[in-house]
């Protein structure tokens, strides 16, 4: 499945809509292409369902869903019938982009020419090789010149077929483009626990999205806590059922000691060292699962809609 390729055409799209969408297009001297979703411009809504849209190579739809019972803020819903290579060998930030005095979070579907991550192991790498890479850079600066050069590289791709988006956190498009990985959250969290994510035929899933916060850090907290409280993902899955039962509880946020506790206030007592933080409270708040060999649905885990959306307006 050419990953890149579906997600450079929807690049493509966006840049040629660019002035709707808010968003600006820089082109290096190498021809390697930065797409500003939010860095230097205002970015929005729009732009942010393109961003997410990209991390999915094109495979999920992206919807910004009106407000719904327990939520008082709209929901990001996504879906796809393609789990595995949507939310995993592309969605997953699980890319660390640093040198040059820069740092960005790597997603999309870059990631699985790159192959850089353990994560590769446990999955195909859904993508035969490619003439394009297309990544997404959760960060508040567009990347310099050589960083792209280094991407490129990693890719085997020339500099000239390389395209990224790039976004604040702190931004309205970074804050769709993360909320948006609700069902990506469900997915790693069963790749986690050696699941066999080939059984998982469909996911969709939602979660609120909160206001843009004043800085980058505060984003970080808003965005997780929306999705580690306030996402609800249903899978449709095949094949033995006791697995799913045993297994099922582990999948939420819930299965972590830490449950209950702001994602900042968590990140602070680490350090700021993300990898020091309980993997097993990366997961949704919820999780239903369906069963399409016995028709058996389970469900798992808890809103917590204090922690998920707790910013109020004056008044």
């Amino acid at each position: 499945m050419f990953l890149n390729q579906r997600a450079w055409a929807l690049c493509e799209g966006g840049i040629g809509d660019a002035e709707r969408l808010r968003i600006a297009v820089h082109c290096n001297p190498d021809g390697s292409r930065v797409v500003d979703c939010g860095v230097a411009v205002r970015g929005g809504l729009e732009a942010g369902r393109l961003m997410a849209s990209v991390c999915m190579a094109g495979l999920g739809e992206v919807a910004i869903l009106p407000p719904q019972t327990p939520w008082a803020t709209p929901l990001v819903a996504v879906r796809t019938d393609h789990p595995t290579a949507a939310c995993m060998a592309s969605q997953y930030a699980g890319w660390r982009i640093s040198g040059e005095g820069y740092f960005a979070m790597g997603s999309g579907p870059m990631r699985a020419l790159a192959r850089r991550e353990p994560l590769f192991q446990k999955i195909d790498a859904c993508t035969q090789p490619e003439t394009v890479a297309v990544g997404v850079l959760e960060a508040s600066r567009l990347p310099p010149p050589a960083i792209c050069q280094s991407l490129a590289q990693q890719c085997g791709v020339p500099p000239s077929a390389l395209l990224l988006l790039v976004a604040p956190t702190a931004s309205q498009a970074g804050t769709v483009q993360v909320v948006a990985r609700s069902a990506e959250t469900a997915m790693h969290k069963l790749a986690e626990l050696e699941f066999d994510l080939a059984r998982v035929e469909s996911v969709l899933g939602t979660a609120p999205l909160p206001p843009v916060a004043q800085n980058d850090f505060e984003a970080m907290g808003r965005t997780n806590d929306a999705v580690l409280y306030g996402a609800e993902v249903t899978l449709w899955v095949r094949g033995d059922q006791a697995s799913l039962e045993r297994l099922g509880p582990q999948i939420p946020s819930s299965a972590s000691k830490d449950h209950g506790t702001s994602f900042v206030e968590l990140f602070r007592r680490c350090g700021g060292d993300f990898y020091r933080m309980d993997p097993m409270l990366f997961g949704p708040a919820v999780v239903t699962i369906h069963n399409l060999d016995t028709g058996q649905t389970l469900r798992f885990g808890k809103l917590v809609p204090e922690l998920a959306c707790p910013h109020k307006t004056a008044g």
